[in-house]
């Protein structure tokens, strides 16, 4: 008795290449393929061979399960916006292309100890204390092992976006009309496509970047979930080897840096939450150019893997802004700004007393930060944005204008509410902002007496009633 075949109409090496590559949804695939596939509009059967060949794919059985093991890999894990475990491999492999020695005892010594001291220093210039949380020396690899979540969340947004256009995107232009009904069956495997060719992209992004950075704040993001600081001592020898500085005094001053952010986003509690909020609303509002997506498609070879990574590197991430995404653009450079150039100011007055080269060092640090580097542009690409101070040198003034009239403590309140941050138009006037705060103070007065009058409260009381939030 003859076993009825599963597949009428398929040949088994197809049967077996889809449930190899597609596992549980092959079966759906399969049966769509079977019902619709396998003849064109005009009723006639279509050849599946001459169909594989106009699809680009192999004849030979061991170059097709050389595609598939490709393919598998690529979408391994990829059931979110992006493979986390491509992201992951790529960026360990990247940070430790040019060697990545675990970081010694002496150099994590000097690394711990400059921190020491850097907290006893920044006492003497602000008032907000110490983070309180550990002090370390990284590898290129730690780096990335310890940062490597919140980049991740940074670019998710995007990549959801991303994932469901490449879908779609290719879909359309690879799958032959015959095979337009498979075209929703297939879209989760497409779905985890664009998780995997976004995974590539920002682990070679992250990756890159562990060669770069000094410490866990140079982009001016926090990119640890909790207080503490840390430097990676290989790089700051790097850095350190074009300066005409010591490296003791190099290090002190990144040390001091790394402190003074890490007791910004410790103690100022709305700061960390805001700034990322701002960061990842900014993404979600991004509209990806299809356009240029579909562009970049068209040059996609489908039994390349590799390819389709290489290829989409330019035209997948291509965004279009809009001026909403403008506005929100501005809100986050200032923001971007007002760190930098406080951490820049504070810094300063904390390393003066102590360091020859201060403000060679400190010209040397605002310069890479306004230009950034080539993994910061991979990470703009990614995600829309660039995340580079433009306006720190107006903000370090701003800082410095506001200790000259009421000391540190001035500075550290306009760091008690979001609401009191200077904007853009006081980085153009330093010297007019606390005359504006100060305007501001006296109309919210005024509008305190209004309601007392028109509530019959005394001017010391508040109209509101028990419930009702405080608006200030």
């Amino acid at each position: 008795m003859t076993t009825p075949d599963p597949t009428p109409g398929l040949p088994p090496a197809w049967a077996a290449m889809l449930r190899q590559l597609l596992g549980p949804q092959a079966d759906e695939v399969i049966a769509e393929i079977a019902e619709h596939g396998l003849r064109g509009p005009d009723g006639e059967p279509i050849d599946l061979a001459e169909l594989a060949t106009r699809m680009g794919l192999p004849e030979d059985p061991a170059a097709v399960q050389s595609l598939v093991t490709q393919m598998q890999h690529m979408l391994a894990s990829g059931t979110g916006p992006i493979n986390t475990d491509l992201t992951h491999d790529l960026a360990r492999q990247t940070a430790v292309a040019e060697g990545d020695p675990t970081v010694a005892e002496p150099e994590r010594r000097a690394v711990v100890d400059a921190l020491g001291v850097a907290e006893l220093w920044l006492d003497q210039a602000t008032d907000l204390p110490a983070s309180g949380g550990p002090a370390r020396a990284w590898s290129r690899s730690e780096w990335v092992e310890q940062t490597l979540p919140r980049w991740r969340s940074l670019a998710e947004p995007v990549a959801a976006r991303v994932a469901a256009e490449l879908a779609r995107v290719i879909g359309e232009q690879h799958l032959p009309d015959e095979m337009a009904g498979v075209g929703s069956a297939m879209a989760p495997m497409m779905r985890q496509l664009g998780s995997a060719v976004f995974g590539l992209q920002l682990g070679q992004a992250v990756g890159t970047l562990s060669r770069e950075v000094l410490g866990t704040t140079d982009i001016g993001v926090p990119l640890l979930p909790g207080p503490g600081t840390a430097l990676l001592p290989r790089n700051v020898d790097q850095f350190a080897d074009g300066l005409d500085v010591p490296l003791d005094e190099v290090r002190l001053f990144l040390a001091l840096r790394e402190a003074a952010h890490a007791r910004l986003f410790t103690h100022v509690a709305w700061l960390q939450g805001h700034l990322l909020g701002v960061v990842e609303a900014y993404a979600r509002g991004v509209e990806i150019d299809v356009d240029a997506l579909e562009e970049a498609v068209r040059s996609i070879d489908p039994t390349d893997p590799q390819g389709i990574a290489d290829a989409l590197s330019d035209g997948v991430f291509a965004m279009a802004t809009t001026p909403a995404q403008q506005a929100a653009l501005l809100r986050l450079e200032t923001l971007l700004a007002l760190i930098e150039g406080w951490v820049d100011e504070v810094t300063a007055a904390a390393a003066g007393p102590h360091l020859p080269h201060t403000a060679a060092l400190r010209e040397t640090m605002r310069r890479r930060r306004a230009a950034g580097g080539p993994a910061e542009d991979i990470f703009a690409t990614l995600v829309g944005l660039e995340l580079r101070p433009r306006r720190s040198r107006d903000a370090a003034r701003l800082w410095a204008t506001l200790v000259e009239e009421g000391g540190t403590a001035a500075r550290e309140a306009a760091w008690d509410h979001p609401d009191l941050l200077p904007t853009a138009e006081d980085l153009d006037d330093p010297a007019g902002y606390r005359a504006r705060r100060d305007a501001d103070a006296v109309e919210s007065a005024d509008l305190d007496r209004a309601l007392a009058e028109i509530f019959g409260t005394d001017e010391g009381d508040d109209p509101r009633g028990p419930d009702e939030p405080d608006r200030t």
